[in-house]
């Protein structure tokens, strides 16, 4: 293999996109002295800043698997270029010993045998049932298998010393930063929230770093079914929930914004009509119209394989149409909202004097109306970010979510349903993936819970 193509789905572009529009966002905050200050506010929250820092680590990993490409296979000179059918990102690359290192089945987490017991062939004792040893996990122990918890317990101690000593040069470098701003302030009076952001960082760390060190001698979360690496499986879970999470969000927005800020303002019969149609949508179950869109969606998928050169962007496809069915369906609460915020602002009286004096409606709207139902948008789009994230967990669960080939937060725990019922049970799928999805989750409400707190003009 000597060469790849880069492969763009169409969830990358989104991720990307969603990115950019990130940056551009942050620039016209800048330029904007109330919004500035508000996220001011939220710069300063402890508990929102630490969140916010294991936000960015998840981030980070999306991003990384949102570098999609395919690598070269070898063939004859002069003749084309031929690519392999799988589709790999730039985090398959890095995490590439947890990709490869497969094992039989089932194996605990730092576990240097199978979870069951085989019959297996020893030369001088004949055939004898006993539990395998893994190809991968603890071989560099050879013999010595009972020195498990000491060779994982001094590896992460070297593990957490490196960590640590990266960590205070990153503290040397922000410390030295704010001296030089202000020399006689310290960290835990400073504007922005640096010792909850630097702590959080420390605890990471030493958390992450042992883990990923260890990652390259045992199987720290064990092995699936098909032998294959939980933590691998968690890692590559993240990019689906963050796209359910944001591509979601942003069907769903623009929708419930233009709605229920038309409804409330203009009220009449444009405001019946719009009742009319979240009320009915609300009167459908939520869960029977994500299941008939998505089933449909399937069919089509099915009945167009020409489409799709590699099951990646035949995975690809179903996941948007997941993402724009379920903003689709979550927009009413917030278009309800905004409805009875509108109803309330346009009896201000700088409203009825922009009336008075003959500005049009649309730029009252834009100008005055928008701008003061920005607290509670921004409010929506965090908050509903953790719910969408638990909405394709339970999708996935009842086998309407994203397609059995990706992996997701809502396949582990779907497979760990047979998994529990074995004899003896694994579990250390369904844990690994609720602990995963539970540290993204709480992050989110927590972050969200800080911005919240700062855009609300109560608070102000």
């Amino acid at each position: 293999m000597s060469g790849f193509q880069v492969v763009v789905l169409w969830s990358d572009v989104l991720v990307w996109l969603l990115v950019a529009a990130g940056l551009g966002v942050g620039v016209l905050i800048a330029k904007s002295p109330p919004l500035l200050a508000a996220w001011r506010r939220v710069g300063a929250n402890r508990v929102g800043m630490a969140s916010a820092t294991v936000l960015l680590a998840f981030i980070a990993v999306g991003l990384l698997d949102s570098l999609h490409y395919r690598l070269q296979l070898d063939g004859k000179p002069g003749q084309p270029a031929v690519y392999a059918i799988e589709v790999l990102s730039v985090l398959d690359a890095l995490a590439a010993p947890l990709r490869t290192r497969n094992e039989k089945t089932y194996s605990a987490p730092f576990a240097t045998r199978l979870y069951a017991k085989e019959t297996i062939d020893l030369p001088g004792q004949g055939t004898v049932r006993d539990y395998p040893r893994l190809k991968y996990g603890g071989q560099h122990l050879g013999e010595r298998e009972d020195e498990v918890a000491a060779d994982a317990g001094f590896t992460a101690f070297k593990a957490g010393v490196l960590a640590f000593v990266g960590w205070l040069g990153v503290f040397g470098v922000v410390a030295a930063v704010n001296r030089k701003k202000r020399p006689n302030l310290k960290l835990r009076d400073a504007a922005f929230a640096w010792d909850a952001v630097l702590l959080t960082l420390l605890a990471m760390l030493l958390a992450v770093v042992p883990l990923f060190w260890l990652a390259g001698q045992y199987h720290v979360f064990g092995t699936d079914k098909v032998g294959q690496d939980v933590l691998y499986q968690i890692l590559k879970s993240v990019r689906t929930g963050l796209i359910i999470g944001l591509v979601t969000t942003l069907v769903m927005l623009p929708m419930a914004v233009l709605l229920g800020i038309v409804a409330g303002y203009f009220r009449g019969w444009v405001d019946d009509l719009i009742q009319y149609l979240y009320t009915v949508l609300n009167s459908i179950p939520g869960v029977l119209l994500i299941a008939a869109a998505v089933l449909m969606m399937q069919v089509v998928i099915d009945s167009h394989p020409q489409w799709f050169s590699t099951a990646a962007e035949r995975a690809d496809l179903r996941l948007l149409a997941l993402c724009f069915i379920l903003g689709i369906t979550s927009w009413t609460g917030l278009c309800r909202l905004l409805r009875g915020e509108t109803l309330k602002l346009r009896e201000l009286e700088y409203i009825q004097a922009a009336q008075a004096f003959g500005v049009s409606s649309w730029r009252i709207i834009l100008r005055h109306i928008l701008p003061n139902l920005m607290h509670i948008v921004i409010i929506a789009l965090v908050m509903d970010f953790s719910g969408l994230v638990l909405a394709e967990a339970v999708l996935s669960y009842v086998g309407i979510g994203v397609d059995p080939t990706m992996t997701s937060f809502g396949t582990m725990i779907n497979n760990a349903r047979m998994e529990l019922g074995r004899e003896p049970a694994v579990w250390w799928s369904l844990a690994a993936a609720f602990s995963a999805m539970f540290v993204l989750v709480l992050a989110a409400n927590l972050f969200a819970d800080a911005v919240r707190d700062a855009f609300d003009p109560r608070a102000a």
